[in-house]
């Protein structure tokens, strides 16, 4: 997997830009609220994306017992980063089955990513990223994946940084 060398503490304090008062943990059932509240901000932020435009009506009831069930997983965290107290952002990650002709036979795939604008360029989606990487560490998992939409230039930027490469493209036909 093409992870950060470091160590996870290395890794946050090698950051310069990290906000001082900055902290990751995993998410709780008692932070559902804020949970619901990021991750529908993340699809309301994609609202020209082909896929992402689409969000349901009930999508809030939805996603409480979505995110619920996902909370509750011991496959999966979801972190969130905080600053002075407030939420700035979130990540959530799965360990996955890989396909099973091929290798890995398990992978780390991250997922809804998001951190609030007013918390951009502050290390918070770095130090997302360092804790869902030791977290797939700590489970033997040695590769990490991620789907992004395409349209999202700074994101692309960021990812291709971190050591993401892009290896397939999503692509969608509206059937009649």
């Amino acid at each position: 997997m093409d992870l950060p060398a470091s160590d996870q503490q290395e890794s946050l304090e090698a950051d310069d830009r990290l906000d001082a008062g900055l902290t990751v943990r995993a998410a709780t059932m008692a932070d559902l609220a804020v949970v619901i509240e990021l991750r529908l901000a993340l699809l309301r932020e994609h609202s020209e994306n082909p896929i992402y435009r689409r969000l349901r009506p009930d999508a809030p009831a939805r996603a409480s017992r979505l995110f619920a069930a996902q909370l509750r997983c011991e496959r999966e965290v979801t972190f969130l980063a905080e600053s002075d107290g407030s939420a700035v952002g979130i990540l959530r990650c799965v360990a996955s089955a890989g396909l099973p002709l091929l290798f890995p036979a398990r992978h780390g795939y991250i997922s809804s990513v998001y951190v609030v604008p007013s918390a951009r360029r502050h290390g918070v989606l770095r130090a997302l990223f360092t804790a869902a990487i030791g977290w797939c560490r700590e489970r033997g998992l040695r590769e990490a994946r991620l789907h992004n939409t395409v349209e999202n230039e700074t994101a692309n930027a960021v990812w291709d940084a971190l050591g993401f490469h892009v290896v397939e493209h999503l692509r969608v036909c509206h059937l009649s």
